[in-house]
């Protein structure tokens, strides 16, 4: 019973692995080839362009913030007060076209401000001097600047408040010109490097331009970025197809290769048992033959024996020794020998060598891919070659170098013709410095006159015991501050028209170009045509669009940018129609996107990836190799598992032998008739006592059955001799064909398993393995393609992000027009806030020193009479 368990469990366990094997040849022949999808694009196939090209930057100047700027300011309101026109675009369009068409009444008009300060400054020029000479002669006939006439209690307040008038306009005309000499020397300061930047930005800007080729060479030089890529790529991609091919195939081929495995071990192991059930199956009829007359006798023997009177109890055994016959007769079962003859020879083939051949075959299908794709691989790497020469093109037919050309020469021109001007300029700065630090210093001679003049004056009065007394430091006094008012008469004139000019300079370069400029007024003059004549035609000497705007141009122009899709492991890829976010030159756009000359030169036709790589492309989609020719079951493997499927081993009556086998050798149990035989001699032995019989009862036993005693010593003798007998037979001849038959039933246990099923099995086999043989090449065939559709795919991506690249970097990064921009908000910041301001600060703190002097005469003359001798003196 535990034997035929363990057979159980064991048939079970194997019918469970025959249903995985069957399930996992079923999945591996139904999959269709080809479902593996391509590997998402990782962060690794992106690729990386970090080095742009250097431009030449022109430095950005800004505003410094400056303790003057309240003063710059104040300065620039006036101006607005003065000059509250707009900018003068008739007049400017009549002045630069036509000049002599320019009326006066126009520039009047428009600087009406200017001509009443002109007014003003003449009238001063005049009327100062004129009032100079009258207080000269005045003072000729003693009647200007004299002495007080009489005493009076109100002459110490009049005193005070002259004395502190003076000093009020002595202060504002020291803070004044303090603030001309600072603005005057900051202007001085400024000029030169403000004259100088102007040609050096004019060759900063033409070095700009001339590296725009190689900007755009650069470009192009980056296409050694994805070409390397795609030659690494290259390296693994026989290798990565094969092991693809491989990975992809391997259930299906381990799974036909595993059954043909278990087939051909069916087939070993079924004839094994074969040899096994015919050699046990004679064995045992042979054992039987010489059994039967040793039985039969000693059947008839014992049968005597126990019949015979003399044996006391012996009736109990002799129905088991009339039993004593032989049982299980295997003369009768089938015979096995058709079987064997038809399976003769089997196996004529080595199936563990095919097996292990096809699987060689199977595993070094990467290193045959590697073999037949290094052809293709060699040529696809020269085509890379072939296609830098196809993207040099782009740099030798981009157009910018054609715009760029002109501005060049128009940028040598403008710097050629601002040479003569510049030094003009430097030449009428250095003569406005002199004259400027001259009147200063005399200013601060007068207000030194000033100083001088009102302390020695109030030192004087001080000393002074009767106002009518000469004192010599009071006179003294009051000849400086007559010093000073001769100072201020005599060189009134000069100030008021160092003032004027410097004024009508500067405030026109604030009202009619800095405040303009600011607005941007000037960009949109220049933008209208017809505003400038052809010689100034900027249009025209840059050859730019006839719809160019400067004033869009310039500005930053930021429009709504369209959602871009997101999506993880996604590359967007923006098509040609879609609207970018337009920058402008202020904010860093290229010249190709300021110029728009798209509408010109069609960059995105140029930059189409089939141009590029349709021989690429062809190249990877001709290709083709026959990687899965692999042999599983050669023609005899193939004719021994037929011959075996043939050979009727599922026609045996199997059950013939089961129901041999489950009866006994011998009907009667050999052990069990002995150990009766045993017993009843031993009922003679054990019936003494020291030579009498059963001793007696002590108290009598009425109660007990004595059993009879075996009387006759010969009778016990006999018994025990059969008894031997009996074991000798069991232990010689029985038990060896009990053996027989254990080692006949586990032969017909495997048989009878697998019979019924083998000829389903090895048909099974044969066409799995036909199958596969037949769809290996095939599927092959179909997984190279994907493979190859795959990395052609990747590879695209490679050469349409690196086109997509140049295409970015030459409308936005090359020829950037930011130092355009940067160069005029330099000009700006230049001529606007670091010159103009300063110089406006200039004339305006001249100008205050130069009208206060007004009251400052008046306030000295007056006092001058307060330093002298009273003439009468009333109480």
């Amino acid at each position: 019973a535990p034997r035929l368990s363990a057979l159980a469990a064991g048939a079970m366990r194997a019918a469970g692995l025959l249903l995985a094997r069957v399930l996992l040849v079923g999945w591996a022949l139904l999959r269709p080839a080809g479902t593996q999808q391509c590997h998402p694009a990782g962060p690794a196939t992106v690729l990386r362009f970090t080095d742009r090209h250097a431009e030449i930057r022109v430095p950005a100047l800004h505003r410094v913030p400056s303790p003057l700027d309240p003063l710059y300011g104040l300065v620039r309101r006036c101006l607005d007060l003065i000059q509250q026109n707009p900018l003068p675009t008739e007049l400017l369009r009549a002045a630069l076209n036509d000049p002599g068409s320019v009326r006066t009444s126009q520039v009047v008009q428009y600087e009406l401000g200017y001509v009443v300060c002109a007014a003003v400054a003449l009238l001063f020029t005049v009327a100062v001097p004129v009032a100079g000479m009258c207080f000269c002669y005045c003072r000729s006939r003693r009647r200007c600047g004299g002495r007080l006439r009489a005493h009076r209690r109100s002459l110490g307040c009049r005193r005070h408040c002259l004395l502190a008038c003076l000093s009020f306009t002595s202060l504002v005309i020291l803070i004044s010109v303090t603030c001309a000499f600072v603005t005057s020397q900051r202007v001085k300061g400024q000029m030169e490097p403000g004259l100088g930047a102007v040609p050096t930005t004019l060759r900063t800007l033409r070095q700009h331009l001339a590296n725009v080729p190689q900007g755009v060479q650069m470009v192009v030089d980056k296409f050694e970025v994805p070409r390397k890529q795609i030659i690494s790529d290259l390296g693994g991609l026989s290798r990565s197809v094969g092991l693809s091919i491989h990975t992809q195939l391997k259930a299906m081929t381990y799974a036909a290769l595993s059954d043909l495995q278990d087939r051909a071990a069916d087939l070993q192991t079924s004839l094994h048992h074969l040899q096994i059930l015919d050699g046990t199956s004679r064995a045992l009829a042979a054992a039987r033959a010489e059994l039967e007359p040793a039985l039969r006798e000693r059947r008839g023997r014992v049968v005597a024996l126990l019949d015979d009177p003399r044996c006391t109890s012996c009736a109990s055994a002799l129905g088991r020794a009339h039993s004593l016959e032989l049982g299980a007769d295997y003369g009768k079962v089938p015979s096995v020998e058709k079987v064997l003859k038809a399976m003769a020879g089997l196996p004529r083939s080595d199936f563990a060598e095919m097996i292990r051949q096809g699987n060689g075959t199977f595993n070094s299908i990467p290193e045959l891919a590697v073999e037949r794709m290094a052809q293709v691989i060699q040529d696809l790497r020269e085509e890379l070659s072939h296609t830098a020469q196809k993207v040099q093109s782009i740099a030798d037919n981009f157009p910018l170098p054609d715009y760029t050309r002109p501005a060049s020469e128009a940028l040598v021109r403008a710097e050629e013709r601002s040479q003569p001007y510049l030094q003009e300029v430097e030449r009428f700065e250095h003569y406005r410095w002199i004259a400027g630090t001259v009147l200063c210093s005399i200013i601060l001679l007068i207000l030194a006159c000033n100083v001088m003049g009102m302390a020695l004056g109030a030192y004087g009065l001080s000393k002074r015991e009767d106002p009518s007394d000469y004192e010599c430091r009071g006179e003294a006094g009051a000849k400086f501050l007559l010093v000073g008012v001769g100072l201020a008469f005599l060189f009134s004139w000069l100030l008021i028209l160092l003032v004027f000019a410097t004024f009508l300079v500067g405030g026109n370069i604030q009202t009619l170009v800095c405040r303009n400029w600011v607005n941007q007024e000037i960009y949109k003059f220049i933008d209208t045509p017809g505003n400038l004549p052809p010689s100034m035609n900027l249009t025209r000497q840059l050859n730019l669009r006839r719809d160019s705007n400067l004033s869009a141009t310039y500005r930053w122009v930021l429009q709504e940018p369209t959602p871009v899709p997101t999506h993880p492991g996604l590359i967007w890829d923006p098509p040609a129609n879609l609207p970018l976010p337009s920058r402008e030159c202020k904010s860093g756009a290229g010249l190709w996107e300021v110029l728009q000359l798209d509408r010109s030169y069609d960059l995105d036709e140029h930059l189409k990836t089939p141009k590029y790589t349709a021989d690429f492309q062809k190249r990877l989609g001709d290709f083709t190799a026959r990687l899965g020719d692999v042999r599983l079951l050669r023609s005899e493997g193939r004719q021994d598992l037929e011959t075996f499927a043939r050979s009727g081993l599922d026609e045996v009556d199997y059950g013939r032998f089961q129901e041999e086998m489950k009866n006994p050798v011998v009907q009667t149990s050999l052990p069990g008739l002995a150990r009766n035989l045993e017993g009843l001699q031993k009922m003679q032995v054990s019936g003494r006592v020291g030579g009498g019989g059963i001793p007696p009862c002590p108290r009598g036993c009425p109660h007990l059955a004595v059993p009879p005693l075996q009387r006759n010593s010969t009778v016990a003798g006999r018994l025990g001799a059969e008894a031997r007998a009996l074991w000798q037979m069991q232990n010689s001849t029985v038990q060896s064909q009990e053996a027989l038959v254990a080692k006949l039933g586990e032969s017909v246990q495997f048989l009878s398993r697998l019979a019924p099923h083998l000829k389903e099995r090895v048909r099974r086999t044969l066409a799995t393995t036909a199958s596969v043989e037949a769809r290996l090449p095939t599927q092959a065939q179909q997984i190279l393609r994907q493979e190859i559709g795959c990395f052609t795919r990747k590879e695209l991506r490679y050469f349409t992000q690196y086109l997509n690249w140049v295409g970015q970097t030459l409308r936005e990064d090359v020829a950037s027009c930011q130092p355009l921009a940067t160069a005029l908000d330099n000009g700006r910041v230049i001529l606007c806030d670091r010159i103009a301001d300063p110089w406006n600060a200039f004339w305006f703190s001249l100008g205050c020193c130069t009208f206060f002097l007004i009251p400052n005469i008046i306030f000295a003359i007056r006092l001058t009479k307060h330093f002298r001798p009273i003439r009468n003196r009333l109480m």
